[in-house]
């Protein structure tokens, strides 16, 4: 196997990334001359930014405009904190702001842009405390509370700003109401949750602010670029060593919101049932009974650390469930633990689906979560794992296989390169273009197939950067076809983390104290047909219907991702396996949908969603909240009452691990999954049933691709 050889496995926070090890040697292009610590730390990181970052943009009088926003929207991503006023006045630092930041590393502008943040945030709570105090609320009228302000003005003065922060609290006061408090409770309780957020920002050490500050210029060349501070580093650290305890879940920041980006398999959210990507975190409290921090407009940093505990301890969650409307809360609690790598580790079953009355096909499901590497010389890693599942589904005689990409977030590039040759003989599975334009195709050359069989990858928007190259380089070669949303993440780029305090000092400067780390994007990543993953994803052969089809689950989403673009397309085989066949099977899976009962209630909670989404608002009439809470609940029974009720023959599953692969035989079959009535939460915004439609819906997308496969003439084999 031919493979580039820069690229590593690293682990943050539970989920792989792909990563690679250094160029070279890098030495600042001007010196590191700046008089203090933080000025050479500013300085060397918009230095390497401009050198090493895939782009090679120079930091110049726009780019310092977009960064003088990004860090504006670091503090107050809500727009609703600083003036008008306040940013006009900033705009005195933009004409010396690129020069200043590139050759003195001068940082004035973030200390003097927190100092006010400081003030406002103060300011704030001081009104609420008085609001609280002196009006009583009434919630008769037809007014609304906007709480997706990313794109709106920011306030034109104190008036205006008392305006937007009384809608807020009158959505707080509610939401309180409606969770059956007394006035005198929430009155305590929101003057003391503005009360604490001031005090925790004015804790943060100078460091910290220095820290958000590079980290909003980094963002101005892509989302995935970052500058890490010495603490956020040593996270990191001990992420790679997968023992910091948390919830697993990674987090993003979102209009002034955490937001759960993706969940960690194995990992405590995942496992609880109780959290969802897209969720967005309004409140942190350290267990059940204790008062939650209010971290919206809080610095991600900062909510990521609130969340963070000792294993063993819990953390209580006040969410908005992904797609509601703002008035939807829920409180969960969690129990912090460490993200093991076995949790992680490829899964299959073996389902015998009934088709026909008294007759059933039996298909195979491989779930991988990540590309994992070998540990320490076990000789673990995702292909060896999936190859021995793979022999352990042939001996069983599955007639097809699913390969589950949905919750892959990536990780090892030459494992998402080795595995993909289980299915193909050999041929160029990934291209890679670098900082200089030369490319590099990764290669399955052992001219072995391990597997021959029908195939189909099934994906989401969380399949992201590995699982994309596996997904779209079998997708090209025509030897499976690709199910699920309607699009894969779309990140087709590469990050390497360069150690400032190792530069430092390879260009003779002593650093007075760990400088952190820049992580930064050096590469991209293009199909063996040439096109990049990168923006675009991979698109399936069948779309079905999903709740993490949304576009804010996307790198489309995220500021300044980097565009899509073209290589030539590198020279494969082209099997054809697919395509005679996609047409008729995405008929029957239409035609399936449109009857099943669960896919129409999946509908009804989806165009909910979406009118969320496009309403952005809230309403603060009280009778018009409880009824939409009492129609939702009830809607919520109806559809488990309805479940509870109908009779279906349920398939057999048998789970196959790695440690029973090698065993003769099959263990015990699973116990049939029978709708319970509390399987779903009554305060869910898309309430799902306990059977996994989408795997459901695929395997029968896999029968009906077994039935089809005598009738057409063997595929021919074309190089591309």
């Amino acid at each position: 196997m031919k493979t580039h050889p820069r690229f590593i496995l690293a682990f943050t926070l539970g989920v792989a990334l792909i990563t690679a090890a250094p160029i070279r040697a890098l030495r600042p292009a001007h010196g590191i001359d700046a008089a203090t610590p933080e000025g050479q730390v500013t300085q060397l990181t918009v230095q390497l930014l401009e050198q090493t970052q895939f782009a090679h943009q120079r930091l110049d009088d726009a780019m310092a405009a977009q960064f003088l926003d990004r860090y504006l929207d670091a503090l107050d991503g809500s727009h609703e904190l600083f003036f008008q006023s306040d940013v006009a006045e900033f705009q005195r630092f933009l004409p010396q702001l690129a020069e200043k930041t590139r050759i003195e590393g001068d940082t004035k502008p973030a200390r003097v842009i927190y100092e006010r943040y400081l003030q406002r945030i103060e300011d704030r709570a001081a009104f609420v405390a008085k609001v609280l105090k002196e009006e009583k609320f009434e919630f008769t009228g037809q007014d609304r509370y906007s709480y997706d302000r990313e794109k709106s003005p920011r306030p034109l003065d104190v008036t205006a700003a008392h305006t937007l922060w009384r809608q807020r609290l009158r959505a707080d006061v509610l939401q309180e109401k409606l969770a059956g408090k007394k006035p005198e409770e929430f009155s305590q309780t929101l003057t003391r949750r503005y009360a604490r957020q001031v005090q925790m920002m004015k804790k943060l050490s100078p460091g910290t602010v220095v820290e958000t500050y590079l980290n909003a210029l980094a963002h101005v060349y892509d989302p995935h670029s970052d500058y890490m501070g010495p603490e956020q580093l040593a996270n990191f650290n001990i992420a790679m060593q997968l023992s910091l305890a948390g919830i697993g879940a990674t987090l993003l920041g979102d209009d002034g919101v955490c937001k759960i980006g993706e969940l960690v398999p194995g990992g405590p959210a995942a496992k609880s049932g109780k959290l969802k990507v897209g969720d967005r975190i309004v409140a942190v409290g350290q267990g059940p009974g204790k008062e939650a921090v209010d971290v919206v407009d809080m610095p991600l940093p900062q909510a990521v650390d609130l969340i963070r505990g000792p294993k063993g301890t819990d953390v209580t969650l006040t969410l908005i469930p992904a797609g509601a409307t703002e008035g939807t809360r829920k409180t969960v609690t969690i129990r912090r633990d460490v993200i093991h790598l076995d949790e992680q580790k490829a899964k299959a079953q073996i389902v015998d689906l009934p088709v026909n009355a008294g007759s059933t096909t039996r298909l195979g499901v491989i779930d991988l979560p990540a590309f994992y590497a070998s540990d320490k010389g076990r000789g673990e890693s995702a292909t060896a794992d999936v190859a021995r599942l793979i022999r352990k589904l042939e001996t069983e005689k599955v007639q097809g296989i699913i390969l589950d990409l949905r919750r892959n977030g990536g990780g090892s590039l030459e494992e998402a390169i080795s595995l993909t040759g289980l299915f193909i003989p050999s041929g160029p599975v990934v291209q890679t273009r670098d900082l200089e334009g030369n490319i590099s195709i990764g290669s399955d050359d052992d001219g072995k197939t391990l597997y021959s069989g029908p195939l189909i990858v099934l994906t989401s928007r969380l399949s992201a950067s590995a699982s994309e190259i596996v997904a779209g380089a079998l997708q090209d070669y025509g030897r499976a076809i690709v199910v699920g949303d309607s699009s894969t993440f779309g990140k087709g780029t590469v990050q390497t983390m360069l150690p400032l305090g190792y530069i430092m000092q390879k260009s003779g400067v002593t650093p007075a104290a760990d400088p952190g780390a820049l992580k930064v994007t050096i590469s991209k990543f293009y199909r063996p047909g040439g096109s990049s993953t990168q923006l675009r994803g991979v698109r399936p052969d069948i779309v079905l219907p999903s709740f993490t089809d949304t576009p804010e689950i996307s790198e489309a989403g995220m500021e300044n991702p980097m565009p899509w673009d073209a290589v030539p397309t590198a020279r494969y085989p082209h099997f054809d396996l697919a395509n005679p066949y996609i047409r008729k099977l995405t008929e029957e899976s239409r035609a399936r949908i449109a009857s099943e009962q669960d896919f129409q209630w999946w509908r009804e909670d989806l165009a909910l969603v979406e009118k969320n989404r496009a309403t952005k608002s809230v309403s603060l009439n009280e009778a018009e909240r409880r009824r939409e809470r009492d129609e939702a609940k009830a809607r919520t029974k109806a559809h488990k009452e309805a479940r509870l009720s109908r009779e279906e023959t349920e398939p057999t599953i048998y789970e196959i691990t790695v440690k029973n692969a090698d065993s003769p035989g099959l263990p015990p079959a699973l116990e049939a999954k029978k709708p319970k009535a509390d399987a779903v939460a009554e305060n869910s915004a898309a309430p799902e049933p306990e059977r996994d439609l989408l795997l459901h819906e695929t395997e029968h997308i896999l029968a009906d691709y077994l039935k089809l496969l005598p009738t057409i003439a063997s595929p021919t084999v074309t190089q591309r």
